[in-house]
């Protein structure tokens, strides 16, 4: 890749002015132009400045060296790897702590890493294909054999999971092709968009947040999220505080 022209598509899509991203970096706007023009070569420790201050992530600053000339500066480390143990025995934990409520761990693409058992509530009558560690979850949320015959708000559900999935290229593609062409109607006003849907125990209402682990400079490790989720009304946190309680997983 040509390195001043990746550097100057990322600031651009950034909405930085050159003269921003020079001071947050720490040179001037005429410099930062000699490289964006291929007029002057950056050392490594400029561009590792640059795509600090353009907060990108821990790949794509990656890949900026590499365009540059240089090697990666930040790890990618196998999550099933020694180094990164305590990561996984922090996730167990959390994803036990947010019992009774479901809890599941993505990478970058959005496919399984780990989830709670409370998940199982939500991903009842899916094909087995498509749920388990591997498995992605954008997929098996609006795919036809998966969760979309069950959520209510289908629409505007599938609306918020397509737009989180832009960067995945075929996979947004595809989850594009699940979607209704229905208009945004009241359903998509109020705090959250909640993800309605139609269970066993009854009819669910949930929230959901998401993750991240902020101080990593590990390329696997910044790019996990876990997205866990909640109940929005007082009926679902007693469905599924009840479901737990009774040793109840369907």
């Amino acid at each position: 890749m040509d390195f001043p022209r990746a550097l100057r598509e990322r600031r651009t899509g950034s909405r930085i002015s050159q003269l921003d991203l020079a001071t947050r970096a720490g040179t001037t706007q005429r410099h930062l132009s000699f490289i964006e023009s291929g007029r002057s070569v950056p050392g490594r420790g400029m561009v590792v400045r640059l795509a600090e201050s353009l907060d990108l992530p821990l790949r794509e600053r990656n890949e900026l060296l590499l365009a540059a000339g240089y090697a990666p500066v930040y790890p990618e480390t196998p999550l099933d790897g020694p180094q990164l143990a305590p990561v996984r025995a922090a996730i167990d934990h959390i994803l036990a702590g947010h019992l009774p409520y479901p809890a599941v761990v993505v990478d970058r693409r959005g496919d399984v890493v780990a989830a709670n058992e409370a998940l199982d509530v939500i991903t009842e009558g899916a094909d087995p294909r498509l749920v388990g560690p591997g498995t992605n979850a954008y997929r098996l949320a609006l795919h036809p054999d998966g969760l979309a015959p069950r959520i209510l708000n289908f629409a505007a559900w599938a609306r918020h999971i397509v737009e989180r999935t832009r960067h995945l290229g075929e996979l947004h593609e595809e989850l594009r092709s699940y979607v209704p062409e229905t208009a945004v109607g009241e359903q998509h006003l109020g705090f959250a968009v909640p993800l309605e849907l139609r269970t066993a125990l009854g009819e669910l209402h949930l929230m959901t947040t998401v993750t991240t682990f902020a101080t990593a400079v590990d390329v696997t490790l910044a790019e996990l999220k876990l997205e866990a989720f909640l109940p929005a009304d007082a009926r679902t946190a007693e469905l599924l505080v009840r479901a737990r309680g009774t040793g109840s997983r369907r």
